[in-house]
């Protein structure tokens, strides 16, 4: 990647967790792991550049509702908030973006009656997503595409993704300060389809163009 022409940041660990930003430009890291919650793993990683702070996320699963898993991602979230809110460049544009697993609305899931309350789709989830949005943060697909149904993930089994049994957990969020500069924000859907054999990954990549020459 490197002799690509790209610079490379990365908090990664063994198994599970890692986050990671790629960038033709150099940045200045600022954070690596989220404070107070290093026991939830690689999870944060955050880069200022000329134009603003990117923040990627790898947010918890949470198994289910019922398990050991679910408070502690209801506090990874709590966590996430406040660092933000409490972030010593508040006026300075920002974009978060990663793995949220979260479904925010009944248009993010194939089926909201039958999935209410579960993992992903649960108030408390939902009220930590709206904190953030009420911190700053705009959803920028769902801001560009106020209307339409599409999915950022699939499971593996049950032919969900040819089924369209998908959610949208995955998000590109941005300060008010960079929506005049988003162009286009698009889910590659096709990105998730199998590959001259190779297994795809379980999520779709969510793609913005960003006009860096508009003040």
């Amino acid at each position: 990647i490197e002799a690509a022409g790209y610079r490379v940041v990365l908090h990664g660990q063994k198994a599970w967790n890692g986050v990671a930003i790629v960038s033709r430009r150099e940045g200045v890291v600022r954070q690596i792991g989220l404070p107070g919650q290093e026991e939830s793993g690689a999870r944060f990683l955050t880069a200022d550049f000329q134009e603003f702070s990117f923040t990627t996320v790898y947010c918890p699963n949470g198994k289910a509702v019922s398990h050991a898993d679910f408070p502690r991602k209801l506090a990874w979230f709590d966590a996430l908030a406040d660092h933000l809110r409490a972030g010593k460049d508040r006026d300075r544009p920002a974009i978060l973006c990663g793995d949220f697993n979260i479904c925010p609305a009944a248009l993010d899931t194939w089926n909201e009656e039958e999935m209410r309350g579960q993992i992903f789709h649960t108030e408390q989830e939902r009220d930590r997503f709206r904190r953030l949005l009420d911190g700053g943060f705009h959803d920028l697909f769902r801001e560009t595409h106020p209307d339409r149904r599409e999915f950022s993930w699939w499971d593996y089994r049950g032919g969900s993704f040819h089924r369209g049994l998908g959610l949208r957990i995955d998000f590109l969020l941005a300060t008010q300060t960079l929506m005049s500069r988003v162009q286009t924000v698009k889910i590659d859907r096709d990105f998730r389809k199998k590959r001259e054999g190779l297994t795809p990954s379980d999520h779709a990549p969510v793609i913005m163009d960003l006009d860096l020459s508009n003040p």
